[in-house]
């Protein structure tokens, strides 16, 4: 069981020194734009993932009128009470405290207080790049798996260094082949790793998706999503060896992890060209509720769930699904937004006996 019990912000945003009590399972919060029903989501994912959901410097979130910010969460894990707290000093460096002991790396703290967080920027998982694809992968798997993320920012960092190495080749005309064996080598030894934990998870995470996409619009919409590698056919040491003369001339690594990618299909055409405004909505909120449904199962308790603004520009019959799926299906604690008293009140009635609501 994971749930936060008090949430105190200092100089976030647009709260001076705020403190919210949470008190029930199902959390609404309503208000106009504006007035921070964001920040508080927000603030939420900053303890789960040591940065803003919206990947904004730090710098950026403190109060304008301030300098240095500090959120703090008293949480019960395991019926554990223990506190986090996240202190950003006017120096701009960033510390992070377990109860009050200091936690030596970001990455260490990934994965102690799982969350999913569903927002309007979400669509660009859908619409964006395949890096947008990538960090979706990267953010489920990190969560779950410790040895994941460590790997992948060793991975991330050999890349760099590799792809450091060809530009300076380019630049000199020499390239240092020994010191090319190693980085290749570094490089495989952590990129198969992570291909196989990618493999083996989109092998569970897939068909949820398709579940819950049908459980949200209705219907199939004959959807399909699959995971392209090129480690898929061909070992990573055959293909660092074959593209190293396009490798030379790019000045870059063009094949290997960092280029996988979730190729996503409606009745055989691009998604993202023929879908409609719904069925985004509803493969979006799939995605993302699949991700709750595998954090549940490896961490043991369910993960906190963020959902901000989501009824904007979605159709009754999908509202319904969704907060049905959500009273029904989740037994951790979840933070809805929305502009709108009447209707969030309306919706939550519905499903749910109590739940708690604050009005900013």
């Amino acid at each position: 069981m994971l749930e936060i019990k008090q949430l105190s912000l200092v100089q976030f945003r647009n709260y001076v020194q705020t403190q919210f009590d949470f008190t029930h399972r199902i959390v609404g919060i309503v208000g106009a734009n504006g007035m921070g029903k964001t920040n508080i989501l927000d603030a939420l994912y900053y303890l789960s993932f040591t940065k803003s959901y919206f990947n904004r410097p730090d710098a950026q979130n403190v109060h304008h009128a301030y300098q240095g910010m500090k959120i703090e969460g008293k949480f019960i894990i395991n019926q554990n009470e223990v506190n986090f707290k996240c202190i950003l000093r006017e120096t701009l460096k960033k510390e992070f405290y377990f109860d009050e002991e200091l936690i030596p790396k970001y990455s260490q703290h990934i994965g102690k207080i799982p969350c999913v967080m569903i927002a309007p920027d979400d669509v660009q998982i859908i619409t964006g790049s395949s890096e947008e694809r990538r960090k979706l992968m990267d953010s489920l798997l990190s969560q779950i798996y410790p040895d994941y993320l460590k790997t992948l920012i060793q991975y991330n960092k050999v890349l760099l260094q590799r792809n450091s190495l060809l530009k300076i080749a380019a630049e000199t005309g020499q390239l240092d082949t020994l010191l090319l064996e190693t980085l290749n080598e570094q490089l495989i030894q952590n990129g198969n790793p992570i291909h196989q934990y990618r493999k083996e998870l989109l092998k569970e995470w897939l068909p949820l998706i398709l579940n819950l996409y049908e459980h949200i619009a209705g219907q199939l919409d004959q959807i399909d999503i699959q995971y392209q590698s090129a480690l898929h056919q061909e070992s990573f040491e055959n293909l660092l060896h074959q593209s190293l003369p396009k490798d030379k001339i790019l000045q870059r690594t063009k094949l290997g992890i960092h280029k996988d990618d979730l190729l996503i299909t409606i009745q055989q055409q691009s998604f993202k060209q023929e879908a409609s405004q719904g069925q985004r909505k509803s493969l979006l909120f799939a995605i993302r509720l699949a991700e709750w449904i595998l954090i549940k199962k490896y961490k043991g308790y369910a993960p906190i769930l963020l959902m901000d603004d989501i009824f904007e520009k979605l159709d009754e019959k999908r509202m319904i699904q969704l907060l049905d799926w959500v009273s029904q299906s989740t037994d951790g604690q979840v933070f809805i937004t929305d502009t709108h008293k009447d209707r969030l009140t309306s919706l939550l009635g519905k499903h749910l006996t109590s739940y708690q609501l604050i009005e900013l």
